[in-house]
């Protein structure tokens, strides 16, 4: 279906053509027609489905005509680099439009604070925010929100496991109640549909593919311990360096991604890193090399796992088994976006390998084990040759502690579920 097929107005149609905009995707189609009848609406979809138009372009429609002097819609979002990518899709989309849009976010300096409140004092149309920034305006009392027409919440399911709760009910507590609810999220699980029934009205549901990762992306497994890990990416990446493609790697910690990111610029690869610990500046900085090819790897935590918008991706690597299945599908939906394909590669230790069980439980699918390239695998058979074993008899491969191997009594009936509580122990260890 195209959009001019949905009913927006030329205005729209002019930016959407300049920007290359064609046909709307399925949760586009669905949701538009919804949010111009005026309708509360939950939607739920798989990352890089095209959520950030669905909501934007009929809020767009609605206020070419009829804006006012106070802020119309407010969007709030988990993240300062999403905030800063829909305020970038909104400049795009209302180009030809006369209506005005503010990111309010943090990480920024002093200045920046003075002049979001310039803006919030006169009145943008659209405000973008995280909570916590707009909270910090909100307490100082000069924000124009008592005429809002329409609140969205994005990546809903994100802001509530980062625990913005509190801060959603604050902020919800300033406006209108007679207003348009729009919550968009990439999950929908129970306490989001608790806390949806909280702020919307009788509100239309639309749900795409959840926790289903795009078909597009390869996804491949390598089963190797935390010490051959970096010697193994950088097998992987050898064959890639020079070939201009996109390669995004995600780690759990911020003090890993300094050490991978080092160990790549080893080899010669050109390597950026993301984490809380940088400047709003610098990460914005980081990602318009990364756009633009000048820099080939760009390391990072959970924080670019959503809410990034670079084209072209063509390998996103699990550094480590990230803490659940949603993550997890986040992290590797930044490839293989809008009907293309990527690769995705997680590196699994002993010690996550259950937990990545559960990540193939959720999706319903068995990823394959990968070979190891033969110096790692070699790497890995030294490694387990001298690890410690379990158990107590030498003879079934086990430790000999106090110089004999312990000889279960023979007249006491075995005790299954202790030793897979012993088993289970050891693995969290």
């Amino acid at each position: 279906m195209t959009f001019k097929e949905l009913g927006l107005n030329d205005q729209l149609l002019d930016g959407l053509d300049a920007m290359g905009f064609e046909s709307a995707t399925p949760i586009q189609e669905k949701a538009i027609p919804v949010i111009l009848k005026q309708k509360d609406l939950i939607a739920c979809a798989q990352t890089g489905t095209g959520k950030t138009a669905a909501f934007l372009l009929p809020i767009l429609h609605n206020l070419t005509n009829t804006t006012s002097a106070s802020i119309d819609a407010l969007i709030l979002v988990p993240t300062r680099e999403l905030a800063v990518q829909i305020d970038q899709n909104l400049e795009g989309f209302s180009y030809f439009a006369n209506v005005s849009s503010l990111a309010i976010y943090g990480g920024r300096s002093g200045e920046s604070f003075n002049q979001e409140k310039k803006a919030l004092t006169m009145g943008a149309n659209i405000v973008v925010a995280t909570p916590g920034r707009l909270i910090a305006h909100l307490n100082l009392g000069y924000v124009k929100i008592s005429q809002l027409k329409y609140l969205i919440l994005d990546e809903a399911d994100r802001m509530l496991d980062m625990g913005f709760v509190n801060d959603l009910l604050k902020i919800i507590g300033y406006l209108p109640k007679q207003r348009q609810t729009l919550l968009f999220s990439a999950t929908m699980p129970p306490k989001i549909r608790t806390f949806s029934k909280r702020i919307l009205t009788e509100p239309e549901q639309i749900t795409f593919a959840v926790s289903k990762p795009a078909e597009g992306i390869d996804q491949k497994v390598y089963l190797v311990q935390d010490e051959n890990k970096a010697k193994l990416l950088q097998e992987l990446l050898s064959v890639r360096k020079g070939k201009g493609e996109k390669i995004l790697i995600f780690s759990s910690t911020k003090a890993a991604v300094s050490k991978i990111a080092k160990s790549l610029r080893s080899t010669g690869l050109t390597v950026g890193e993301i984490h809380s610990d940088f400047d709003q500046k610098d990460r914005e900085e980081t990602l318009r090399m990364f756009r633009s090819g000048r820099i080939e790897v760009l390391v990072a935590t959970d924080i670019l796992s959503r809410g990034i918008d670079v084209k072209d991706i063509n390998l996103v690597v699990n550094y480590d088994v990230p803490s659940d299945g949603e993550d997890y599908i986040h992290r590797i939906g930044r490839t293989a976006r809008a009907d293309t394909d990527g690769v995705a590669i997680t590196l699994v230790n002993r010690k996550d390998q259950r937990k990545f069980q559960g990540i193939e439980r959720l999706m319903e699918r068995k990823i394959p084990k990968s070979p190891l390239p033969a110096t790692i695998q070699e790497k890995e058979d030294k490694l387990a040759a001298s690890m410690p074993r379990r158990g107590g008899n030498p003879r079934h491969g086990g430790n000999n502690r106090g110089g004999g191997g312990h000889k279960r009594n023979s007249k006491k009936p075995f005790n299954k579920n202790k030793n897979k509580n012993r088993d289970r122990n050891f693995e969290r260890r």
